[in-house]
């Protein structure tokens, strides 16, 4: 039954919002989630780098132990802000998700340790970074391997949802769940792809810690905006080859649709590519005169504008991976009219007082940091 028709039948529970809802929603949380999640891996990245090029402590020293202070939020913000999009798959994509979840389900299940033994290393670097250098630096390196497993495990479950004519054969290659979908072309320049963005939006949280530190320690500032603004302008450079990497690993009709076969697909990709070279220019003017409200307001909003680019790229390619087994009209939609707008304004409430939290604590360039208690 499972080689004639993998597909489980669709959940006959109406939706209880129209289907562009949670579309939408669905976008928009995974925006937030991604922003976070490149802050935590990014950041962490060239925390470590920082540190392993600093001499005797110095300017690394401080950037790392600035940046393994704010781990430990980055980490439950990254999870926090990724439900949201799971649950909205989940609900759209439900009858893919779960069985390419089944079909990789060790793997998918070492998601959750992997979690919390980063999110221990995390809290101990917080906790001992200015005691143990050295021995901090190696348990940030391996929460920050954590992490990034943990976003590969991610890429190989989304890119078998998204092709059920390998279910069968991988599921009874392995019947006991430790399948990978190792033989998918696109999966390694998909997840370098989201890797190296991940690198050059750390670029920019790091920019928002000099903007933290720019009327307290000005040099220090200049030091961490000099380091993240490159490390962003190199990452972003080096994602133009990446991304065209993966854009030739796709299958030849759907990478037709963002080189003219859909008008959207094609426009997104050439804002998201001008959006790019257009924040490449502004961090590098920014860097020159070391103007840091350039560095933190204008290219992250540049930025912003390509992330949610991509991400509606994202989302197009899905749904053309899926179109012989999806379609949005096959969903029955009973709207709760009586709940709808009041989720909807908490969601907005939600996001806001998130953005408040994170200026508050430092990490969107605020005035004030939290004091941590020493155990």
């Amino acid at each position: 039954m499972m080689q004639s028709n993998p597909i489980p039948a669709l959940d006959p529970n109406p939706l209880p919002a129209p289907y562009w809802v949670f579309k939408l929603l669905l976008i928009v949380t995974f925006v937030l989630h991604i922003v976070a999640m490149n802050f935590l891996l990014g950041g962490g990245v060239l925390a470590l780098t920082a540190k392993w090029r600093a001499k005797n402590g110095g300017f690394g020293g401080r950037l790392f132990s600035d940046v393994a202070k704010k781990m430990p939020v980055l980490l439950p913000a990254t999870i926090t802000l990724g439900i949201a999009p799971l649950l909205f798959v989940q609900v759209l994509y439900g009858q893919f998700f779960y069985t390419s979840s089944i079909v990789m389900a060790w793997p998918w299940f070492l998601v959750l340790a992997m979690l919390t033994a980063a999110y221990y290393g995390f809290y101990y670097v917080s906790f001992r970074s200015g005691q143990h250098g050295g021995k901090a630096g190696g348990v940030m390196l391996v929460s920050v391997i954590l992490v990034f497993l943990i976003g590969f495990l991610f890429s190989n479950n989304l890119t078998l949802s998204q092709t059920p004519a390998r279910w069968a054969t991988k599921y009874f290659a392995d019947p006991g769940g430790w399948n990978l979908n190792l033989t998918e072309p696109a999966l390694i320049p998909r997840f370098l792809h989201f890797f190296t963005a991940a690198v050059a939006v750390g670029g920019i949280f790091l920019v928002f810690v000099a903007l933290a530190n720019w009327k307290r320690d000005r040099e220090y500032a200049r030091q961490v905006l000099q380091f993240g603004g490159k490390a962003f302008m190199y990452a972003t450079m080096a994602q133009f080859v990446v991304g065209l990497v993966f854009l030739v690993s796709l299958p030849r009709g759907l990478r037709m649709l963002f080189m003219g076969d859909s008008p959207l697909a094609a426009t997104l990709l050439l804002v998201g590519i001008t959006g790019g070279i257009a924040a490449i220019f502004v961090m590098s003017g920014a860097l020159r005169n070391e103007n840091i409200r350039a560095a933190a307001l204008y290219a992250p909003g540049v930025l912003a504008v390509t992330i949610a680019c991509m991400a509606v790229m994202r989302d197009l390619l899905r749904d053309a991976y899926l179109s012989p087994y999806f379609h949005a009209g096959q969903f029955a939609v009973a709207t709760q009219w009586s709940v709808l707008p009041l989720f909807l304004a908490l969601f907005v409430a939600g996001v806001i007082l998130w953005l408040v939290m994170m200026r508050r604590y430092g990490l969107l360039g605020g005035k004030k940091e939290i004091e941590r208690p020493q155990p």
